[in-house]
């Protein structure tokens, strides 16, 4: 998924890695033993192999896991506990002031709510007769380290906390912590107690988002309404689909997709508006000036990254689009108004240079959302993806008398049946 969308990433951490992830995992396990916040104590209560979990009767439909249409069987064991309740208050005040600081609101209110009932301590391991994979806890070969002391070390593991010290300072704490809803408490409650307890540093700040819906409806089997992003990405090409899941659903709330709503905005949007100004402009360059850059004026117009850059401190991917998208309809505008086929020489030339460059510009900006085809415009503007850079954010850089090409259309319109 990571190659088809054309997202890039430094590093995939499984918590199967014995090299890399289980002294890491082993590593925070004895600084929680040696803040004294790890004890031993027997445990009995309901498991759920399928979901391989204790889970309690608020957890179950008809007494069984309503997951895997099972009834959770009764098990006793003795394992090892996290001191989760020693936390409580240092939770809080880290959470209230926003130094843990937790997006968006309502998921901040969620977790203070939760904390006012008080937090109960977390059992932290099992028995190898019950599970019988997982990193094995330190002097214990009776015991493996259960999914929180294991699964939430990725994030460490995955950076070099335990064998390589100057990437992990270089890295560490992360600006932004990424997180599906469904697994808050865990990362808003459970990951930051076991960081302070271990004289680690939080994450600035957590992101928490929402779940696509289908139609309007919950993704299920059942239903038949499933989406499988492959056959998506085949469909529309990954650009178009990064363009929709960053435009059209919210970063930190449940959106929706929708087959008709996507067509309409590569038909509207990337076909529309921006494929078709890239069109417009290229063929009158080739029609007038034989594909060459014309003799532009000097353009006073400035470009503050800052307007821009404030929609993505905030998480706010649609604002960021849109404002964007402003320079693209600026520009299709002033085709429809000055009409430049029908201005003279000097001033067709000079407003086809101004629309040259605000088409550089908006392939700039809209790189993070469609990076394939910010690459191809700037391809056919004699330019490569070396430069995508913030200082090319400013007019007046494209060379008269270098030359373009028209080639093929960005985007192709959908057929609606």
């Amino acid at each position: 998924m990571i190659e088809k969308l054309n997202i890039s990433n430094d590093f995939y951490i499984r918590t199967t890695d014995k090299k890399v992830h289980y002294p890491t995992a082993q590593a925070i396990w004895k600084k929680l033993v040696e803040k004294g916040d790890i004890y031993k104590k027997k445990y009995s209560g309901l498991y759920c192999y399928g979901c391989e979990k204790f889970v309690t009767g608020k957890d179950l439909e008809d007494g069984k896991c309503p997951l895997h249409d099972r009834k959770p069987e009764k098990v006793e064991e003795e394992n090892y506990f996290f001191k989760l309740s020693n936390y409580s208050d240092k939770l809080k005040e880290l959470i209230e002031s926003d130094n843990y600081h937790i997006i968006p609101k309502g998921r901040k209110k969620e977790i203070l709510n939760f904390l006012k009932k008080g937090l109960e301590d977390v059992s932290f391991s099992r028995s190898v007769k019950s599970l019988e994979w997982g990193v094995p806890v330190p002097e214990d070969d009776e015991q493996v380290m259960y999914v929180w002391c294991d699964a939430l070390t990725n994030y460490l593991s995955g950076i070099g906390f335990s064998n390589d010290q100057k990437k992990f300072r270089q890295y560490w704490p992360a600006d932004v912590h990424l997180i599906g809803k469904d697994i808050l408490r865990f990362h808003a409650l459970f990951w930051p107690a076991m960081l302070i307890s271990a004289g680690i540093k939080t994450p600035k700040k957590l992101l928490v988002h929402g779940f696509i819906t289908s139609e309007g409806k919950k993704m299920s089997k059942s239903l038949g309404n499933v989406i499988d992003p492959f056959k998506e990405i085949e469909k529309y090409g990954p650009d178009a689909l990064r363009y929709y899941l960053l435009r059209e659903i919210p970063a930190d709330d449940d959106g929706d997709y929708s087959d008709k709503l996507i067509i309409a905005k590569i038909n509207g949007n990337l076909v529309g508006d921006f494929g078709n100004l890239v069109n417009r402009v290229l063929t009158l360059v080739a029609k007038f000036n034989n594909s060459k850059i014309p003799k532009g004026k000097k353009i006073s117009d400035k470009i503050n990254f800052k307007d821009y850059q404030k929609f993505i401190d905030e998480f706010n991917f649609q604002g960021y689009i849109d404002e964007s998208w402003k320079l693209i309809q600026e520009a299709n505008k002033e085709i429809n108004d000055k009409e430049p086929w029908k201005l003279d020489g000097k001033k067709r030339d000079e407003l086809l240079y101004e629309l040259l460059e605000k088409i550089r510009i908006s392939s700039i900006l809209l790189y993070p959302i469609m990076p394939d085809a910010s690459v191809k415009i700037l391809e056919k503007l004699g330019l490569g993806e070396e430069h995508v850079s913030v200082k090319n954010l400013k007019y007046n850089i494209l060379k008269s008398g270098n030359e373009v090409e028209k080639g093929d259309l960005l985007f192709k319109k959908i057929e609606v049946k």
